[in-house]
This record gives structure tokens, C-alpha cells and sequence, in this order.
């Protein structure tokens, strides 16, 4: 009974809502370390929805510091591939399809862009940690999330992070 209504309703107008079934790739942007809580839902919506997922590292290093230095391209080449491993060890095997590729420039506008050319339906990012260190960066420079959420017409779901507890550190 999911299926939309046929033809217009009674009364309402031109500006009828027709539901249409979401078919565009789920973009989860991730990083090297991140928890993996942003690829399990972004997973469970891209199987729910039966679309691909499409999961994408922005590098930012070219993006800062103009042309690649030496060894600059090697240590983004390692750090993709690591990603790309705790992807697979994440995804494979689950019924998920998926894909991964590295991105370069500031991130939300690479995701941003990203997005528009395969026509995601949704990008799903994560929170950043609670540290006095990320507090001062979010000062300096806006968070991901929120420079997504006022450039884009998609929807973008902010996944939050788990809490990093310190070791040692009794929680209660």
C-alpha cells in the first residue's frame, strides 16, 4: 500500500506531493580512523533503499598546500588504501554494494560536487571528536556537516559519534 496515487487528489490543486522511490547512490564521506558507525548506517540505508553505496575520502593535503611534495602523493595513495581495507573488512560480504574513491579539495565542497554529478540521494558524514584541539580547529574552519547543510538541496544525515573515553577513564 506503499505505492503512489494515480492521478491527482480531489482539491488539491497543482501542488500535489507525489512520492517517488529513491534511487540515487547513499555518499558517506569518510576518514582515516574514523569510528565506524558513519559506513554501518550509511550501509543499512543504502540496503534498505537497494542503491549503491559510494564511500569517499577527501584528501585535503593538496587542497592546502597547493602543488604535492614530494612523498605527499605516496602517503595519500597509503592513506586510501587503508580506508579502502577497513571498508572491505567492513563491507564485503554483507549484500551492500559499494564502491570507494579518494577526493581531493575542501571537503564539503568536493563531497558537495561529488554528490551532484552521480546524483546522490543523500550524503552521510560523522561528527567529529570532542577534543579542546577539534573545538579550536571548528573555530578556524567550519565543520563538514555544517558547511553541507548550507550548500546543498540534498538531504545530509550527520551521523554522531560515539564519546571517546579516555583509557583509564571509569565511566558511570
Amino acid at each position: 500500500m506503499n505505492e503512489p496515487a494515480r492521478g491527482t487528489r480531489p482539491g488539491a490543486g497543482d501542488a500535489v506531493f507525489v512520492p517517488r522511490r529513491v534511487t540515487g547512490a547513499v555518499l558517506a564521506g569518510v576518514v582515516p580512523g574514523q569510528p565506524p558507525a558513519v559506513v554501518h548506517r550509511a550501509a543499512e540505508l543504502a540496503l534498505t533503499l537497494n542503491v549503491k553505496l559510494i564511500c569517499a575520502y577527501v584528501d585535503i593535503t593538496t587542497y592546502l598546500a597547493g602543488e604535492p611534495e614530494n612523498g605527499l602523493v605516496d602517503d595519500v595513495e597509503a592513506t586510501s588504501a587503508g580506508i579502502r581495507e577497513r571498508l572491505r573488512k567492513t563491507l564485503d560480504g554483507t549484500g551492500v554494494r559499494w564502491s570507494f574513491l579518494t577526493l581531493t579539495g575542501e571537503p564539503a565542497r568536493a563531497l558537495g560536487q561529488f554528490a551532484e554529478s552521480v546524483d546522490a540521494s543523500v550524503i552521510i558524514v560523522g561528527t567529529r571528536e570532542r577534543s579542546l584541539g577539534i573545538r579550536l580547529e571548528q573555530l578556524l574552519v567550519s565543520s563538514v556537516a555544517v558547511e553541507l547543510t548550507h550548500r546543498q538541496h540534498r538531504p545530509v544525515l550527520v551521523v554522531p559519534l560515539p564519546r571517546q573515553v579516555p583509557p583509564g577513564t571509569l565511566t558511570g
